[in-house]
């Protein structure tokens, strides 16, 4: 090449060589992410993961109608669609100033006020339209934190549906639903994630092991307990299985909780405005969908080994209670220690579903173990890592735990008592027989060949 050429060449690749060559100290460092930036990133994953979330309704309403018998199919379809809708207005209305009460407390810690300044007419306050600067900087927009929690409120409602399916009637059910997305959940759950006492006290749970699915568990192991067993299921001391109707649709169902999930346990870092949490949110992804592996894995290796064939209802559960466990804290695990969490809660569900058969508690679906033993599993197993700050201690962990399912139990023990005394909660044995979707929904009756 002609010399030439060569020396302005040369001239250009110093130029772009001096920071490195002994000038490194010169340079300025790159300029921050600007407030207005960090608002938006964390706005946008609110909204990512809250959708995400809301294709968890998906998920519940599929898995649900898989496992139940068809002739009560689309009793369930309804009862998602009605628990989801009414969780969205009772959040709005009171659940979400009564879950996050900004430091406005009735009673210091235990209880805020019900409504805020602004009253019963507007209780959610959003951002008003064409917003020109971050309403809270440091955080995300208000809109976005709120559809972010609605959607852990409903899927706590959610977890009750599937436990006491083709046996409740349908408008109990929903009033239940109104008192637990507008005030037990939301009460229970303010003593951690709104600044409450547990949160005071040390009590650690990342994205709702016991906040959500235990609280969820506990509400329907109430109910399961007033509501009474499927006729049939437990008879001259056997357990009588009563297969569902469709497991591929079971199956699909627990992929789209298993995808949910993502948003469920990665949205819960609550913030995207650097590359600290960009790349917490991925150790979350990872650590998330290793637990669900190996919950899966384990219940498909277990339930050959106890019973001599796999078992899918099992296998499906195992995922889910892998998933359940690793959400009190997806964040501080490596990815071994994920599996090992995520394939004890496949072995809990395994032990516990028969568990509950023995106790004569119909559980239609396994929530209760599931999202109840798992979620308490998952809960303690933060003790490992110590938490996200480091310092979870086991006797929090457990007054966290007791507060929250024994509150919520005691609650939703006293609704389900009333309700019955009321207005009764459980169809005759001639409607259970004949199917809910024709007692309680009108639908023309059809051959149904796993009619028990």
């Amino acid at each position: 090449m002609n010399k030439t050429y060569l020396l302005p060449l040369a001239a250009v690749a110093t130029a772009a060589l001096l920071p490195t060559m002994g000038f490194a100290q010169e340079a300025e460092a790159p300029p921050a992410v600007s407030e207005e930036l960090v608002w938006m990133f964390n706005s946008l994953l609110f909204l990512i993961g809250g959708f995400l979330v809301f294709f968890m309704a998906a998920g519940f309403a599929m898995l649900e109608g898989g496992l139940v018998r068809s002739k009560n199919v689309t009793m369930q379809m309804t009862k998602n669609v009605g628990l989801f809708s009414l969780a969205a207005i009772m959040y709005w209305l009171v659940g979400y100033n009564l879950m996050y009460p900004l430091g406005d407390w009735a009673i210091e810690g235990y209880f805020s006020g019900l409504f805020p300044s602004w009253g019963v007419l507007e209780p959610v306050y959003l951002n008003d339209m064409g917003l020109e600067a971050a309403d809270d900087a440091g955080y995300a927009s208000t809109g976005s934190d709120f559809i972010f929690q609605l959607m852990f409120c409903a899927a706590t409602a959610s977890i009750v549906s599937g436990a006491l399916a083709e046996r409740i009637k349908l408008w109990p059910f929903l009033i239940f639903v109104i008192v637990l997305t507008g005030f037990i959940y939301p009460l229970t759950a303010s003593w951690q994630w709104g600044g409450g006492w547990l949160s005071e006290a040390g009590f650690s749970d990342f994205a709702g092991s016991t906040v959500v699915h235990a609280c969820g568990a506990a509400a329907a192991l109430a109910g399961a307990i007033v509501l009474g067993p499927r006729l049939g299921k437990y008879k001259d001391g056997k357990v009588n299985p009563m297969p569902g109707s469709n497991l591929a649709l079971a199956t699909l169902g627990m992929f789209i909780l298993w995808l949910g999930w993502f948003g469920f346990n990665g949205g819960s870092q609550l913030a995207m405005g650097s590359a600290a949490d960009i790349a917490d949110v991925s150790r979350i992804f990872s650590n998330t969908n290793m637990a669900a592996a190996a919950g899966a894995v384990s219940a498909l290796i277990l339930t050959q080994l106890f019973y001599g064939k796999v078992d899918l209802t099992m296998v499906l559960n195992g995922a889910l209670a892998g998933l359940v466990s690793i959400t009190a804290e997806p964040l501080a695990p490596s990815l071994g220690l994920a599996l090992i969490i995520g394939a004890i809660g496949g072995l809990i569900v395994v032990l516990t579903v028969p568990m509950l058969d023995k106790l004569k508690i119909d559980d239609v679906v396994g929530a209760i173990p599931v999202h109840g033993f798992a979620g308490i599993w998952g809960t303690l197993a933060v003790v490992l890592t110590g938490g996200y700050h480091g310092e979870a201690a086991l006797g929090t962990q457990i007054l966290g735990m007791v507060a929250i399912i024994g509150t919520t139990f005691v609650l939703s023990l006293i609704v389900w008592f009333i309700l019955k005394a009321v207005m009764g909660i459980r169809v005759s044995e001639e409607a259970e027989l004949e199917g809910l979707d024709v007692s309680e929904l009108g639908m023309e009756a059809y051959p149904d060949f796993t009619k028990g």
